[in-house]
C-alpha cells in the first residue's frame, strides 16, 4: 500500500492538480530531493502520469506538470431519500459524467438493493471502480445506523451491496459526504475549514475543521432542525415552535403557503408565487430568508468558521432573499468578527450524490497499491 507521504502527495495532485513538481513540492513542504523519491514509485505505477512540458515561472529547463492518471475509472455516486435515488457517474475528480433518478419500488433494504443494482446496471459501464452511498441519518462502518426517511435500523447496506455488485461500496451520511466532496473538490479545496448548512426535506449541518471533516456520533443527524431561530414562529411537526425545521425546510414552506392560500401548494409553485410577487408566498420566503440568515450566524458564530456552503434542493430560494439572508446574519455576527462568506452550491439532488461519489474516491485512494 502507498505510504502516508505518497498517499498525500497523490491526494494533492488528485485534489489541485495538474501541478507542476515545483508547485507540488511548495504545497506539500517538501524538497526536490524528497519529492522526486515520492513521485518516481507513483509514476512507475501509473497512478500519476507526466503531461507536456510546461513552463511554471522557474528558473531552469520547463517542467512536466503530473496528473493522476485518466485510467482511474469511474465512480458512482447514489443519494437516497425515502421515495427516490438520485445517482451521478464521475470520473476520479468528481466530475459528474451522467446522471439519473428514478423512483423507489419500495423501501426494504432488499427493494433498495435491487433499485441501486437496475441503475448501476443501466448505466452499461465496465469500469467502475467504486459506489458511494449516501442518506439522511446516521452511518457508522457501512452499517445504516439510523435512517428515519427509510425506516431502517441497522442495515449493513455496504457488505450487502458490495457482494450484490462486485464493488467496493462505501456508505455515508449525506451530509458528511457533502462536506468531505466540497472539501476535496469543490469551494474547499482551498479553505482550511468551513461550515455547511443544508435545506430541503431536512435542515443539515456539517463542518470542516484543519482540513478535517468533522465526524463525531451525531454528524449529520439533524440536531440543528430544532434549534430555535424565532420566537413567535410556527411550530414544527414535533411541536417546537420557530425551529429551523419549521421556517426553512421545503415542506414547512409548502405547508404555510398552503395554509394561506387556503389550497395545497407545492414548494416549486411556492417558490414561483414568491418570485412573481404574491403576498402570502413572499412574506413566508422572507421569514425562511431571516431565519436562514440567524442559522448562518449560530453557524459561524459557534464553528469559528467564516466561510458556509449552502446546499440542498432548498437553495434555490436563496437569490430571492439574499438581501435578508446577509442582513440577519450580520444582525447575529459581532462587529469585529471576519465577515462571513456564503457558498450557494445551486446543483439541487445532484450535490447530494456527487457527495456520495466523492466519498467513493476517497475510499478508492485508500486502496491504491503500488502493484495495481
Amino acid at each position: 500500500m502507498l505510504t502516508e507521504s505518497e498517499a498525500a502527495v497523490a491526494r494533492a495532485v488528485l485534489t489541485h492538480g495538474p501541478l507542476s513538481r515545483t508547485a507540488l513540492a511548495a504545497r506539500l513542504h517538501l524538497s526536490p530531493p524528497s519529492l522526486t523519491r515520492l513521485t518516481r514509485p507513483l509514476v512507475d505505477a501509473g497512478i500519476l502520469i507526466e503531461l507536456d512540458d510546461d513552463v511554471d515561472g522557474s528558473v531552469g529547463r520547463p517542467s512536466r506538470p503530473l496528473d493522476i492518471s485518466p485510467t482511474a475509472g469511474t465512480f458512482v455516486g447514489v443519494k437516497l431519500t425515502g421515495d427516490h435515488l438520485y445517482l451521478v457517474a464521475t470520473d476520479i475528480r468528481a466530475e459528474v459524467r451522467e446522471r439519473s433518478d428514478r423512483r423507489l419500488s419500495g423501501s426494504t433494504p432488499e427493494a433498495v438493493i435491487d433499485e441501486i443494482a437496475t441503475a448501476v446496471a443501466a448505466l452499461g459501464l465496465s469500469d467502475v471502480r467504486g459506489i458511494g452511498v449516501s442518506l439522511g441519518g446516521a452511518v457508522r462502518d457501512g452499517v445504516a445506523v439510523d435512517a428515519p426517511f427509510l425506516g431502517w435500523r441497522d442495515v449493513a447496506l455496504a457488505d450487502a451491496l458490495a457482494a450484490r455488485l462486485d464493488v467496493p461500496v462505501a456508505l455515508e451520511n449525506d451530509v458528511v459526504a457533502l462536506a468531505e466532496a466540497e472539501r476535496w473538490f469543490g469551494v474547499g479545496r482551498d479553505l482550511p475549514g468551513f461550515a455547511i448548512v443544508t435545506v430541503g426535506a431536512g435542515v443539515g449541518f456539517g463542518l470542516v475543521i484543519d482540513g478535517r471533516t468533522v465526524r463525531t456520533p451525531d454528524a449529520g443527524v439533524g440536531t440543528v432542525g430544532h434549534l430555535p431561530l424565532m420566537a413567535d414562529g410556527p411550530a414544527c411537526p414535533e411541536g417546537h415552535r420557530g425551529c429551523a425545521a419549521a421556517l426553512l425546510t421545503t415542506t414547512a414552506i409548502s405547508a404555510r403557503v398552503s395554509d394561506t392560500l387556503g389550497r395545497q401548494v407545492g414548494y416549486d409553485e411556492a417558490l414561483s408565487l414568491a418570485r412573481a410577487g404574491e403576498p402570502a408566498a413572499r412574506t413566508v420566503m422572507e421569514a425562511a430568508g431571516d431565519a436562514l440568515g440567524t442559522l448562518c450566524a449560530l453557524a459561524a458564530n459557534l464553528s469559528l468558521q467564516s466561510d458556509i456552503v449552502l446546499a440542498g434542493e432548498g437553495v434555490e430560494a436563496f437569490d430571492l432573499v439574499r438581501d435578508r439572508v446577509e442582513a440577519s446574519l450580520a444582525r447575529g455576527r459581532e462587529r469585529s468578527a471576519s465577515a462571513v462568506s456564503i457558498h450557494p452550491d445551486r446543483s439541487g439532488f445532484s450535490a447530494w450524490a456527487r457527495g456520495a461519489a466523492a466519498v467513493a474516491i476517497q475510499a478508492a485512494m485508500g486502496r491504491i497499491s503500488l502493484s495495481d
